[in-house]
């Protein structure tokens, strides 16, 4: 499915070179009774701003609207878990997660959530920000990926869907962080 500049995925339809980034980072084992999906963003600002966003574990809420606090315990090394409280608006106040994986030279950062208050349960998430060219200038892919149970109660299709409303409204708002920052750090055109 292709809304705005975010696809989704739960079957065919992205580009080869994001397809060719899922099949290589982006491994979820699929549980039966759970839902996952890929999502896909274009942002106008070089991989290194959006990556310095992105790896902040400790600090989600610099592009994350839904985050009003977090606190972190540990050294933000694989194991960190962080405590987020979520603004009102939403079906949780809290949430427990882990850093599982961070690799600043590929660009990944993979976590889980471990409690809370909220209905996502076993919930695992891959963001991966990878370089691209979009209208001469430096530009970043980035493709977060997830997998969840689905509660009881809800279909498939209405938890992904939940989920990925979500994280669209992440990454919109990595976009508009990142491409904040690219303009004041005035990136010249790609010359080829």
């Amino acid at each position: 499915m292709v809304t705005n500049d975010y696809i989704t995925m739960n079957g065919n339809g992205f580009s080869k070179r994001a397809e060719e980034f899922i099949k290589r980072y982006h491994k979820l084992e699929v549980k039966e009774n759970q839902c996952s999906s890929s999502l896909v963003k274009h942002i106008k600002a070089p991989v290194h701003l959006v990556w310095s966003l992105v790896r902040r574990f400790d600090q989600p809420q610099k592009y994350k609207p839904f985050v009003s606090r977090c606190v972190v315990q540990g050294d933000l090394q694989v194991g960190s878990v962080r405590e987020v409280n979520v603004k009102s608006g939403l079906p949780a106040t809290t949430s427990t997660e882990r850093l599982e994986y961070l690799d600043d030279d590929e660009h990944i950062l993979s976590m889980t959530i471990v409690g809370g208050d909220h209905r996502l349960k076993n919930y695992s998430s891959i963001v991966t920000v990878h370089p691209e060219v979009i209208d001469g200038r430096p530009g970043t892919l980035v493709i977060e990926s997830f997998v969840v149970d689905v509660p009881d109660g809800n279909t498939k299709d209405e938890t992904c869907y939940f989920v990925e409303a979500l994280i669209k409204c992440n990454l919109k708002s990595l976009a508009d962080v990142s491409e904040r920052l690219a303009v004041q750090d005035r990136t010249e055109p790609i010359k080829r």
